[in-house]
């Protein structure tokens, strides 16, 4: 019996005999088919990356103000367009996001309104993304990842308000300064789109 034939009769006793493999164990090799760890450590490593340059750049300017927020976010976005190009796997962006959170956690203590908003804005920006043609798209990433920080920012804002309905005039600063600041996700999406071409031509991105 060769050993194709010994595969296929393995193969066989598994899926038809009393072998035959678990629910969780099917899902589990899906999850290993569909998830490199590759992928799941630049994914962790451009989170790691994208938040420790946002905490540097606010520490070195001063604090948190307009110019050091937009800066970040400039980063931050130019960091997650370049990611979810490289990957093209739908759920980048919620990984991202989950590691994010996770080191928000570890060094800032997280953020009890923010990280949950993030989260929420991210699942609904994977479907947008999907319903715009996915993650091969340039322009449905581009879209998706806007829409995640506006969606994410308003969420963030409701909260305020609803805590805070006493004092309107904080309201009214924060919801001008996340306005403000959300120019740097722009920025950076720009810059992102260029440094994807300048990788492209390079050589190191092929699609």
């Amino acid at each position: 019996m060769t050993n194709e034939q010994i595969a296929a009769k393995s193969g066989a006793e598994l899926t038809n005999g009393s072998g035959a493999p678990s629910t969780a164990e099917r899902h589990a090799a899906l999850t290993a088919r569909y998830w490199q760890v590759t992928e799941l450590v630049v994914i962790g490593i451009f989170a790691a990356v994208a938040k420790v340059s946002g905490i540097l750049i606010i520490l070195i300017g001063g604090g948190m103000n307009p110019i050091t927020i937009i800066a970040s976010n400039v980063i931050s976005a130019a960091l997650l367009l370049v990611l979810m190009h490289k990957t093209q796997k739908p759920g980048t962006l919620l990984i991202f996001l989950l590691v994010s959170a996770i080191i928000d956690i570890l060094v800032l203590g997280g953020n009890p309104i923010r990280i949950p908003a993030s989260l929420v804005a991210g699942g609904v920006a994977e479907g947008l993304i999907y319903m715009l043609g996915g993650y091969r798209r340039m322009a449905a990433l581009i879209i998706g990842v806007a829409f995640y920080d506006l969606l994410s920012r308003v969420i963030t804002i409701g909260f305020a308000w609803l805590m805070g309905r006493e004092e309107p005039w904080i309201i009214i600063m924060v919801t001008i300064m996340v306005s403000i600041t959300y120019l740097g996700t722009l920025i950076g999406l720009w810059l992102g789109r260029r440094f994807i071409g300048e990788l492209r031509h390079a050589g190191i991105v092929r699609h």
